[in-house]
């Protein structure tokens, strides 16, 4: 049991409990996971606030230097005293005192399942002067009890904090932080502890070629394993776009290339930005598609701008007209104004130069799919295609066919013909290029977050600007793993949707921006900051020392247990 540190003055369920202090202030901070009991009632909560108290204001003004020692010494903690705001987020029952014949009754209820025993949303308070104690570790392990520790508890003794994977995975999370506040490392380690666990398979649309191979920390100076070479090639596979495309210098496992019969208008609206396209623009893909359906695409870049054939009329003047391999000439048989036809063909011919986009290809959605379905993880590095073009294509394309695939499986799985799907957990950094309020509704991004975990698919999304995701995206987020965030409308985009925003803000503004992070949302009962680990060897030998323990994660099984 930890020492008691305070006891109850005020307060309230709405605005948390006032505790004054009965140690020195410095020996607590914003943040620290505090308990308090009272009666039968277990109350857990976070300290969010201090404040400093006199009951004589006299006493308040007047330096203690300038008072004897003696009476310096009594002031403290009596005349002036120090109170801190408690905000209770879960209650337990622990029952009534032992020995008594309620304790017995209790715990037959208990044994019989009648009585919730677990934590649960507050509903009420404890009374004035019950004590508040530092959460112990037992405190700690009884409210995050997952296996798969992210941090430690801020305040010392440092205790672990553990989350639930097999909870994470149900729904879409996020992890968000301003630039250099370690968000890539974090992103490691979750997809780390998901790979290990095998509780999803994922996929990773790795924009800036980090999470693959390994690489060298430029702030620390030495190497950081890739996903790869922690795991090994048998469990991650490393995909890259282009034939014979590399990655800082190795060989992918296996490369994807873009048929032009996958690329659909839906595709080329959502590169709108991108490629500047203007209001004409969709009424001339609508008639692409509806002349040449699949093939529009190949079709229309075939066609050659500008081209002309030449004739002498009846009156021996030449005479100039479109050829039939022209867009005009296209244009003109289809009622569409020429300049707008010609003005699509130039802005989708640096798609059509693209590499990786050709004729004909190996089906790479079927690539991934084997992949993914047989006990593997993929992570997709754009390698030298790092431009938004290329992510916004790429991503959205295979991920909304991929997403047809889970639908078709889920659907055989619900009409009883077979085992429920592999979840699958896609993430996407930059995800705000993506899931930007203009463009959300009509990417397969924006589409998953909404369904929460209707086909066992589910996003976790990396990015430091959560204010530029459409809101109603980040209110569908399920957990939120989140570093220092200097920007206020960054600080109540990660925090909407969620119970406590105002006494949450402060402690989200004030963390440390390189060793603290935020936990909240579905993922924890409860949000709490903690100290993150560090993505080093310690880390490394305990991903693999499970992994060594953990079953064949090849092997075929039913996954109805995660999602069901």
């Amino acid at each position: 049991m930890s020492e008691t540190i305070g006891y109850i003055v005020g307060g309230g369920l709405r605005e948390g409990l006032r505790v004054r202090l009965t140690v020195s202030a410095d020996t607590v901070q914003e943040g620290a996971f505090v308990v308090c009991e009272h009666s039968r009632w277990r109350y857990y909560g976070l300290i969010t606030d201090l404040q400093l108290g006199a009951t004589d204001p006299r006493f308040a003004d007047e330096q203690t230097d300038r008072i004897q020692p003696a009476i310096g010494r009594a002031l403290h903690g009596k005349t002036l005293f120090t109170t801190m705001a408690m905000y209770t987020t879960l209650m337990q029952d622990i029952g009534p005192d032992y020995g008594t014949p309620a304790r017995d009754q209790w715990e037959d209820e208990r044994a019989e399942g009648k009585i919730q025993t677990g934590p649960r949303p507050v509903k009420t308070v404890p009374a004035h002067h019950a004590a508040v104690r530092l959460a112990s570790a037992a405190d700690v392990a009884e409210i995050f009890d997952g296996d798969f520790v992210l941090g430690h508890t801020i305040e010392e003794p440092h205790h672990p904090v553990g989350m639930d994977l097999k909870r994470l995975v149900k729904r879409s999370s996020g992890i968000f932080g301003a630039t250099g506040t370690g968000k890539s490392f974090l992103t490691r380690m979750v997809l780390a502890g998901v790979m290990q666990a095998n509780v999803a398979a994922a996929l990773v649309f790795d924009m800036h070629n980090e999470y693959g191979f390994s690489d060298t920390d430029s702030d620390r100076g030495v190497t950081v394993l890739g996903l790869q070479d922690l795991f090994s090639a048998a469990r991650v596979q490393i995909a890259a776009l282009g034939a014979g495309a590399m990655v800082k210098g190795k060989s992918p496992n296996f490369t994807l290339e873009l048929s032009m019969r996958d690329i659909t208008p839906s595709d080329i609206y959502l590169l709108g930005d991108a490629i500047n396209l203007n209001e004409s623009a969709s009424n001339v893909l609508d008639s692409l598609y509806n002349d040449f359906s699949a093939n529009w695409f190949s079709k229309f870049m075939q066609m050659e701008p500008g081209a002309e054939d030449v004739f002498i009329d009846d009156n021996g003047k030449e005479k100039r007209v479109p050829a039939a391999h022209s867009v005009e000439y296209w244009a003109k048989d289809n009622n569409i104004h020429p300049k707008s036809a010609t003005a699509l063909h130039r802005k989708l011919m640096p798609i059509f130069r693209k590499e990786y986009v050709v004729e004909k290809s190996n089906d790479p959605v079927k690539m991934l799919v084997d992949q993914l379905e047989n006990g593997k993880h993929v992570v997709l590095s754009f390698g030298r295609y790092e431009t938004d073009l290329d992510y916004l294509l790429v991503s959205n394309l295979l991920t909304r066919r991929i997403r047809e695939h889970w639908i078709k499986l889920t659907e055989e799985h619900k009409a009883k013909q077979a085992p429920a799907p592999r979840p699958l957990m896609i993430c996407i950094e930059e995800a705000h290029k993506l899931l930007a309020p203009q463009i959300a509704k009509q990417t397969a991004f924006g589409t998953i977050a909404r369904e929460l975990r209707k086909y066992y698919v589910t996003l976790l999304v990396v990015d430091q600007r959560p204010s530029a995701i459409d809101d109603e995206i980040m209110s569908q987020l399920g957990t939120r793993i989140t570093g220092w965030l200097g920007d206020e409308d960054d600080i109540r985009a990660v925090l909407s949707g969620l119970a406590g925003r105002e006494q949450l803000r402060g402690m989200l503004a004030r963390l440390q921006e390189k060793e603290e992070v935020l936990l909240l949302g579905w993922g924890v009962k409860m949000p709490i900051p903690i100290r993150s680990r560090r993505y080093d060897k310690e880390f490394y030998d305990e991903m693999r020392g499970r992994s060594h323990r953990s079953s064949d994660p090849t092997k075929k099984r039913d996954f109805s247990d995660l999602f069901g």
